[in-house]
C-alpha cells in the first residue's frame, strides 16, 4: 500500500535544526511545513541512512524530543514513502508528534495507516501512542473506542488509557479501569506507572477509601519504596484533609526519603493552613545534610507556610536565605515573597519585592470601580466581541455587590452562559450580609451547598445573615446541619507575633500567662471606647441572648483580647499586626476603628476575607468585607 494515500504529501524533512514552523498549538490548525534548503537537506541525508529503518525512527524521535512536532511529522511522511519498513518504529513518535501538535486531523491519519498496515490493534506500542493521540487532542470517547478494539490489552495500554482520563478530568473511568485490572489476574502487573497515575485519579475524588485501598496494594507488591509512587501518594492522602494529613505524614516519616519528599510534604502542611508542621519540616529539612538542599520550590513552600500564620520575622528569615540563593529574581518565589509581605500587611516590602521580579504573572496584581467596570464590560462584548468568561462575571458581581446593587448582581449571573462556580456565589453572598438580604442570601447558600456541601464558612455566615435579621429559629436549624452533616467548624482564633513568638488567642481565652492582666487591660479600654460612642453590635452573637450576656460575651473575642495583648507590650506607635482565621466579625470591626481613635494607634487585621488596615477611626475596606 502506499502511503502517499493516507498520509499527505509533505516535503522532505529538514536537518536537525529546522526552520522556524508554524505554531500548532492550537487544535483549530494543522501543521505547515516550509520546504527545508538544499544545504539542510545535505545535513539531514547524511545523519540518516534512508534505507535503516531505525535511522528514520530516531530522527523522527528526535526532532520530536527537541520540541519540533511538525518536522518530526514531515520526517515520518519521508519516512514512509523512502521505505515501508520504517513504519513500525517510526509510527509510535509520529503519533506522539501528533498528540504534542494537538493535530486531530494528522493523527486520524496515522491511526487509518496503523489499521491498514495491521499494527492497529496488535502492536502494543503503537496502541499505547493512538490512545495518548486521542486523549491529548481531548477526544477521550475516541480513545475508547480504540481502546476496546485491542485485545487483551497488557498494563501498560491500561495505565495509558487511565493516564488520559485523568487528564480528561474523567477521574472515575480512570479508577474503573484500575478497579477491573485489580480484579483480574493483572493485579501483580500493577506497576509504578500504574500506582502514580491511580494516586493521581484518588486525589481527586472525595472517597479517601480509594487512596487507602491503593496504599494497601502497593504496599502488597513492594511499591513504597519508590519515591515517584510515595509523593503521588502524599499528595493523594494531602487532598483528604486534616484527617489524611496524619496518613501522609506516616508515609513521610517512613519512606526513603529524597528533596522531592520534602518539599511534597512542606507544601502540603502549607496549603493546608498547618503552618507550624510546616516550618518544623522545614528546620528539620536544613539539619539532614548530604546532598539534600533546600531549592525555590522549598523556599517558596515555607514563605506560604509564613504568609498563612502571619510570622513575618520568619518570614524575612526566609526572604534572606532566597536573597543568598539569588531567587529574588525567579518569578515563583518573588511572587511567593510578594504574597508573604502582603499577607502580613507589610505593604510596603511586598512592593519592594514586587519591583524586584523581572518576569511578573498573573499573580502578582487587582482592583476596579463600579462605573469603569460596567463600562469596560459592556465594551468586552459589544465592541471587542469577546464574550465574557467566569472571572469577568465575578468581578462584575464583586463590584455590583459593593455597590448594593444585588438584585442587578443576582440577574447578571441568571444571565451567565457559563456555570456560576463557588467565587461568584461568595461574592453575592458576601454582599448579602453586608446590606441584610436573607432572601438572596439563601438562595446564594443554596447555590453554594450543590458545590461544596462541607464549607463551613457558608453555613457560619449565614447564620451571621440570620442572627443579624433576628431569625433565631433559623440560626438553630443551621447549627442543626452542621452537626447532621457532620461539617468541621474550625475554632476562631486571632494570632500576633511579638519579638519573634506567635501568641494565640482565642474566644474568652484564659490560657495566656499574662491573661488576667489582658482581661483587666480591657475592660478599661471599653469604658473609654463607650464614652466615646461605641455600642456594641449585639447581631453579632449568634444565640438568642439577653443584651447584656450579648455585651459580655463580644467584650471576650479574641480580636480585642489579641489587640489588647499588643497594646499593652508593643512599642508605643508602633503598627499593630494580628492575624484571624475566620471572617472578622461587625462588632470587633467597629471597636477597632474606635480604637484607634483613642490610643491614636493603626491596626492592621488580616481575616479570611482581606486586609483591614484600621486607621484614625476608619477601616480600608471602607465597611464592606
Amino acid at each position: 500500500m502506499a502511503a502517499a494515500s493516507v498520509v499527505p504529501p509533505l516535503p522532505d524533512p529538514p536537518a536537525t535544526a529546522p526552520p522556524d514552523p508554524t505554531p500548532t498549538s492550537n487544535p483549530q490548525r494543522e501543521p505547515d511545513v516550509s520546504t527545508p534548503s538544499p544545504s539542510l537537506r545535505a545535513l539531514f541525508l547524511r545523519a540518516v541512512d534512508p534505507s535503516h529503518p531505525a535511522s528514520w525512527s530516531a530522527a523522527v524521535a528526535d526532532l520530536l524530543s527537541s520540541g519540533d512536532a511538525v518536522a518530526a511529522l514531515a520526517t515520518f511522511a519521508a519516512a514512509v514513502r523512502a521505505t515501508p519498513a520504517a513504519l513500525r518504529p517510526a509510527l509510535p513518535p509520529a503519533l506522539r508528534a501528533a498528540a504534542t501538535a494537538t493535530s486531530l486531523a494528522a493523527g486520524r491519519q496515522l491511526h487509518l495507516l496503523a489499521l491498514r498496515s495491521g499494527l492497529f490493534p496488535y502492536d502494543p506500542y503503537s496502541a499505547s501512542a493512538l490512545l495518548r493521540m486521542y486523549h491529548d487532542c481531548s477526544r477521550p470517547m475516541d480513545a475508547r473506542r480504540a481502546f476496546d478494539e485491542i485485545p487483551d490489552p497488557n498494563p501498560v495500554i491500561i495505565t495509558a488509557m487511565a493516564s488520559g482520563y485523568v487528564r480528561n478530568n474523567l477521574v472515575y473511568h480512570s479508577l474503573a479501569l484500575f478497579r477491573a485490572m485489580v480484579a483480574s489476574d493483572s493485579a501483580s502487573l500493577f506497576d509504578a506507572a500504574a500506582a502514580v497515575v491511580a494516586f493521581s485519579a484518588s486525589a481527586r475524588v472525595p472517597d479517601r477509601g480509594i487512596t487507602a485501598s491503593f496504599h494497601a496494594l502497593v504496599a502488597k507488591i513492594g511499591l513504597e519504596s519508590n519515591s515517584g509512587v510515595v509523593n503521588t501518594m502524599l499528595d493523594a492522602y494531602a487532598k483528604g484533609g486534616s484527617q489524611d494529613m496524619v496518613a501522609a505524614r506516616k508515609v513521610f516519616d517512613t519512606m526513603e526519603r529524597d528533596l522531592v519528599s520534602w518539599n511534597s510534604m512542606i507544601a502540603l502542611y502549607a496549603q493546608n493552613g498547618i503552618s507550624a508542621e510546616a516550618l518544623g519540616l522545614y528546620s528539620k529539612l536544613l539539619n539532614v545534610g548530604g546532598s539534600i538542599r533546600c531549592n525555590a520550590v522549598t523556599l517558596s513552600a515555607v514563605l506560604l507556610a509564613c504568609a498563612h500564620a502571619g510570622t513575618i520575622q520568619t518570614g524575612k528569615r526566609i526572604h534572606n536565605q532566597v536573597v543568598r540563593m539569588c531567587l529574588e529574581e525567579n518569578v515563583y518565589v518573588g511572587t511567593s515573597v510578594v504574597d508573604m509581605y502582603s499577607k502580613c500587611g507589610r505593604v510596603e516590602m511586598a512592593s519592594k519585592a514586587f519591583r524586584k521580579i523581572k518576569e511578573k504573572n498573573i499573580l502578582s496584581c487587582h482592583a476596579g470601580l463600579l462605573d469603569e467596570g460596567r463600562h469596560w464590560y459592556s465594551a468586552m462584548k459589544h465592541e471587542f466581541g469577546i464574550e465574557p468568561g467566569v472571572e469577568h462575571y465575578g468581578c462584575m458581581v464583586d463590584l455590583l455587590g459593593r455597590a448594593g446593587c444585588l438584585d442587578e448582581a443576582y440577574g447578571l449571573i441568571k444571565e451567565m452562559k457559563v456555570k456560576p462556580d463557588a467565587a461568584i456565589w461568595g461574592a453575592l453572598l458576601g454582599a448579602c450580609r453586608i446590606h441584610k438580604n436573607v432572601e438572596l442570601a439563601e438562595i446564594s447558600v443554596k447555590r453554594l451547598f450543590e458545590l461544596d456541601a462541607t464549607n463551613s464558612g457558608y453555613y457560619i455566615l449565614l447564620s451571621n445573615i440570620y442572627a443579624e435579621a433576628g431569625m433565631w429559629k433559623d440560626v438553630e436549624r443551621m447549627r442543626f446541619l452542621v452537626k447532621t452533616r457532620g461539617i468541621e467548624k474550625p475554632p476562631g482564633y486571632s494570632s500576633v507575633e511579638l519579638k519573634g513568638k506567635t501568641h494565640l488567642f482565642y474566644v474568652g481565652d484564659k490560657s495566656h500567662p499574662q491573661h488576667k492582666e489582658i482581661h483587666s487591660y480591657l475592660e478599661k479600654l471599653l469604658e473609654r471606647m463607650q464614652e466615646a460612642g461605641y455600642v456594641p453590635n449585639t447581631g453579632s452573637v449568634l444565640h438568642d441572648l439577653d443584651e447584656e450576656e450579648k455585651e459580655s460575651a463580644l467584650r471576650i473575642h479574641s480580636e480585642k483580647l489579641a489587640v489588647a495583648f499588643s497594646l499593652m507590650n508593643s512599642v508605643p506607635g508602633s503598627v499593630i499586626h494580628i492575624i484571624k482565621n475566620l471572617r472578622v466579625c461587625s462588632d470587633c470591626h467597629t471597636a477597632m476603628k474606635f480604637i484607634t481613635k483613642i490610643t491614636e494607634r493603626e491596626i492592621i487585621i488580616r481575616d479570611l476575607q482581606r486586609f483591614h488596615h484600621f486607621k484614625d477611626g476608619s477601616c480600608s475596606c471602607q465597611d464592606y468585607w
